[in-house]
């Protein structure tokens, strides 16, 4: 129990996202906060701050608009920091395949200052937020990969992840270091993005647009943006002893699928817009997993709550109810 209290410790300092005001972060900082945990937010604001305009009259709340691979401002947001979830990064293989040099700067070169700062800071617990695009491309058609995997990254998006995560898995010291490899995102966030998998498909058919469907039979597993807050969140209270030095699948078993299965999820909402749903069949597509989430189920007790069928009905509602209404909003794609 005396060890146990020692290992939380660091949760009754302020919690530091880095990325905080992003798709994932702006959703896992109200997670946070609705906790009675306080936050700080150190984020380029490479997309605004709107995301975050509600929480910053809490005072629980600090914004820092800053850089992770700016020693000044890196060492700044760690002050007096108990943990840290890192989400900062250029996400997504068209971003970092349009800006290699600002990539790399960011997603490693960040990431490695970033993980240094905390150790000197005396952070107790440190969070990287990797992909599962990381196991590149399954062995055969009837495979699934789980941490234990050969990881196989196919994108410079990917290879970065690889390198940090290297680096954290073979870590010795004192600080508590997890790796989460989130599944593709889905669902409504404070700032929305337009270019996932999920998102992308409903938004178009919904705006009665031809969707072409490039590779329909590649897998891909999927997961809600407040899932993957929540799993943060356990990951961030679990006991030591379950999660230091080991890497995790954030998503479910339940939500692995093909993108021709995702177009008939939402064709049956919008049955009507079939005649705009084209297949080109490709073969060459490098990423093709199924993902294995036992381990976060089992160790952590991580359920996701949100289906995929849960978050096309979402984003639906929020088109038909102008709740969203420039889906055309450059903001809502990274680039």
């Amino acid at each position: 129990m005396v060890i146990e209290s020692l290992n939380r410790e660091y949760l009754t300092k302020p919690i530091l996202v880095a990325g905080g005001a992003g798709y994932i972060g702006s959703v896992l900082v109200r997670h946070l906060l609705a906790l009675n945990y306080q936050v700080r937010v150190l984020d380029s604001l490479l997309y605004g701050s709107a995301s975050l305009t509600d929480c910053i009259g809490d005072p629980r709340f600090q914004l820092q608009e800053g850089d992770i691979s700016n020693i000044k401002d890196v060492a700044h947001a760690v002050e007096g920091i108990g943990a840290i979830i890192h989400l900062a990064a250029i996400v997504g293989d068209p971003a970092c395949a349009n800006n290699p040099t600002r990539a790399r700067k960011t997603n490693r070169d960040g990431s490695l200052l970033l993980i240094e700062a905390a150790e000197s800071a005396g952070v107790g617990r440190f969070l990287f937020a990797s992909t599962c695009s990381n196991y590149g491309r399954m062995s055969n058609a009837d495979s699934v990969v789980d941490e234990s995997s050969p990881l196989n990254p196919v994108s410079l998006y990917a290879e970065l992840k690889v390198e940090v995560e290297k680096r954290l898995l073979s870590y010795s010291g004192v600080m508590t270091l997890v790796v989460l490899r989130f599944a593709t995102a889905f669902g409504l966030s404070p700032r929305p993005r337009f270019d996932l998998t999920v998102n992308e498909f409903t938004a178009t058919l919904w705006r009665n647009r031809k969707l072409e469907i490039y590779g329909e039979q590649f897998w891909r597993p999927y997961c809600h943006t407040s899932d993957l807050a929540e799993g943060c969140i356990q990951a961030l209270t679990a006991s030591m002893e379950n999660v230091k030095g080991k890497a995790f699948n954030v998503g479910a078993n339940s939500e692995n699928f093909q993108k021709s299965t995702l177009a008939e999820m939402i064709l049956e909402e919008m049955p009507d817009r079939r005649r705009l749903v084209s297949y080109i069949h490709r073969n060459e597509d490098p990423r093709d997993y199924r993902v294995c989430f036992d381990r976060i189920s089992n160790e952590l007790g991580f359920r996701g709550k949100r289906t995929v069928k849960d978050g096309i009905r979402e984003i639906m509602n929020a088109l038909d109810t102008g709740a969203i209404a420039d889906i055309d909003n450059p903001a809502y794609r990274n680039s």
